[in-house]
């Protein structure tokens, strides 16, 4: 498996990454404002589907939240979906106040 990279840009926009050469094989696409991450999508290419690509993504992102600090505003469909199933996971960087119930 390629090396998960981190791409920010100077306004905090980016997302994880997995790139073969030039080619985005999969992405998890994020924004970083004062203490939030918001995750607002994830995309794996067929060539990777079914290898638990999107799950080493999300591992990766939490790692960085930890490390970091930070929050996560999951607006992201798989994201999220992986913070409700497993909430004792995720209790300690979900911003919950961010969502409106």
């Amino acid at each position: 498996m390629k090396e998960i990279q981190l791409q920010l840009n100077d306004a905090g926009h980016g997302a994880f990454v997995i790139e073969d050469g030039e080619e985005r094989l999969a992405e998890m696409a994020i924004g970083i404002s004062g203490e939030n991450m918001t995750v607002y999508h994830t995309e794996v290419s067929d060539k990777l589907k079914g290898q638990g690509v999107a799950s080493q993504l999300l591992a990766r992102m939490v790692d960085y939240v930890r490390e970091n600090k930070l929050k996560v505003i999951p607006l992201c469909p798989f994201v999220l979906a992986q913070f409700n199933r497993h909430p004792e996971k995720y209790e300690d960087i979900w911003n919950k106040r961010w969502h409106k119930k």
